[in-house]
């Protein structure tokens, strides 16, 4: 998918917004100093799983700062028992972007979702841009085991992180990009104590997935989109410093160096 930014940034209020991402920033660290529809079903808040290689909680900027009014058509958030894995995807949109238009990103890659492809709501669990700011995507509470439409096939009990730009063959992946994913992964996967650097099996819900309804396939805990579906995201450069961010996760969980643990 290709952005003109221009077009897409025209009359919005680019300032404001920048200051809302700010805020919502810093209230997040203020919280944290202070204190297949078969397989899913309604969301619920609930308290964070204690784990025993729990990571800590990186800022999330919610998507009351990208959306712009609430989806009226959405159905009820559908979660997991558990988050099993995450794949990493790219939104291939460009990377000339900067971090006050973001949010407009965001909003135009959920219309094309919710629109155009007639989803209920985004795709993506989250959103990390090049600054290393992560954004909540799809609605249904950031600890929960939310069930997002990103990898088709394996959607249940897995996680979707969308980088925003593209990184295929020859590309930079920012350095603060890739930190804020490891981040973002090592909590998520550390809440169940699953090891980012560790495998585990996903049965394929769909036949229009890279497997046929009913497969029993190995993932690695931290995978690719390429790795479930027929598609070359997250794009090469970044598919290729997959086995960094898994590495980067594990130590935020405070594991020891070595094979990755056994579930």
């Amino acid at each position: 998918m290709t952005i003109d930014r221009r077009m897409l940034l025209r009359g919005m209020g680019r300032a404001a917004t920048a200051g809302l991402i700010g805020a919502a920033l810093a209230a997040g660290d203020a919280g944290r100093r202070a204190t297949t529809a078969r397989q899913a079903r309604p969301t619920h808040l609930r308290a964070e799983p204690a784990a025993p290689w729990a990571a800590a909680r990186p800022a999330v900027v919610p998507r009351t700062v990208w959306q712009a009014a609430p989806v009226g058509r959405r159905k009820p958030d559908l979660t997991a028992s558990a988050v099993k894995a995450v794949f990493i995807h790219h939104t291939n949109s460009g990377n000339d972007y900067t971090r006050r238009e973001v949010p407009d990103l965001i909003r135009y890659l959920s219309g094309d979702h919710t629109e155009n492809r007639d989803w209920d709501d985004v795709g993506y669990n989250f959103f990390v841009d090049r600054t290393g700011t992560i954004y909540e995507g799809r609605a249904g509470g950031i600890a929960n085991p939310v069930v997002g439409a990103h990898t088709m096939g394996f959607n249940v009990g897995t996680v979707g992180i969308a980088a925003i730009g593209s990184f295929g063959a020859g590309s930079t992946v920012p350095a603060p990009m890739l930190e804020a994913i490891a981040q973002l992964s090592a909590w998520k996967l550390g809440l169940y104590g699953v090891d980012p650097r560790g495998s585990t099996v996903l049965v394929s819900t769909n036949d229009a997935s890279k497997y046929p309804e009913g497969s029993r396939v190995v993932f690695h805990t931290i995978s690719g989109h390429r790795d479930g579906y027929w598609t070359r995201c997250p794009g090469a450069a970044l598919y290729t410093l997959l086995p960094q961010i898994r590495d980067r996760a594990a130590r935020l969980q405070s594991r020891p160096v070595g094979p990755a643990s056994t579930p």
